[in-house]
């Protein structure tokens, strides 16, 4: 697999890379650049946010779930209009989002941290069926939430552990039905876990801040392969294009130089992902 440029555009901090089914397009965040970023064949898009946004799940064809550092946002592409859906953190200016997927029920996995990685400062939340409830507490960089294609795990890392954890789901609802255990222990190769996401085999891909690969794990947690890409700073895979077998990548530039630090990235998969959830508002 050898990666590609997709986006030349540089992000201070890319994440939160979104296949969105229906319109068949490719969304992210800048996160530091407060903006949704997007392109239609060779047209970019984009739209401005007066604070960061981090991650989105797609509620229908037009309409975006999208996370800021204050709230959840109902939000249309169309009309760049948004609306509160509720609020997330708001009354903590230490703290904004970062990390988030939709879950095969029709929620909402977010993931909080302090804007300068305070410790402890942040949390992991699922919002489902109109309410907001905390999971995961003291957590310093909340990153790689995703879902097992069975439907029985979640899974989650606080990078500076440098452990992905990996959380039994109940069959009913998908809210957690016992605590989270170790998958990848990455302390040995002092790799830091950032973004993940399942593709249809269950197999796990961790992109790796600091390490420019991302490295896809069994459902047992064996490494069983790593994919370079010209960032040091990967912050997040998402599979898409028409078969699901096109892996996007995206990295950050910030504390970086290099020419590529920051761009995103696709690879050619022999592999396929999972559609992503749509969330149910």
């Amino acid at each position: 697999m050898n990666a590609t440029l997709f986006d030349v555009r540089t992000c201070a901090l890319g994440e939160g890379p979104l296949w969105h089914p229906e319109r068949g397009q490719l969304f992210w965040f800048d996160i530091l650049g407060k903006t949704l970023m997007s392109r239609q064949g060779d047209k970019t898009l984009s739209w401005q946010f007066d604070e960061c946004v981090s991650a989105a799940g797609w509620i229908d064809r037009d309409t975006l779930l999208v996370a800021s550092e204050t709230a959840l946002w109902r939000f249309d592409l169309n009309g760049s209009e948004r609306s509160l859906v509720v609020p997330l953190e708001a009354d903590q200016s230490l703290t904004r989002s970062n990390d988030g997927r939709a879950d095969p029920w029709g929620g909402f996995w977010i993931g909080t941290m302090g804007f300068n990685a305070e410790r402890g400062a942040g949390a992991i939340y699922r919002y489902y069926k109109g309410a907001l409830r905390q999971l995961f507490a003291e957590i310093t960089i909340s990153n790689a939430i995703c879902f097992s294609p069975d439907r029985r795990f979640a899974y989650y890392t606080d990078t500076p552990t440098r452990q992905i954890m990996r959380v039994p789901l109940d069959a009913t609802e998908g809210w957690p039905s016992a605590p989270p255990e170790v998958f990848v222990d990455l302390k040995k190769d002092k790799r830091n876990p950032d973004g993940a996401v399942v593709d249809s085999d269950g197999c796990l891909w961790n992109a790796q801040w600091g390490g420019g690969q991302v490295a896809r794990y069994s459902p047992d947690g064996t490494l069983l392969q790593t994919v370079d890409i010209p960032a040091a700073q990967a912050t997040c895979p998402a599979f898409g294009g028409a078969d699901l077998r096109t892996l996007f990548v995206t990295s950050a530039a910030q504390g970086r130089d290099g020419a590529e630090d920051g761009q995103t990235f696709q690879l050619a998969s022999d592999v396929r992902g999972q559609r992503e959830h749509r969330i149910i508002l």
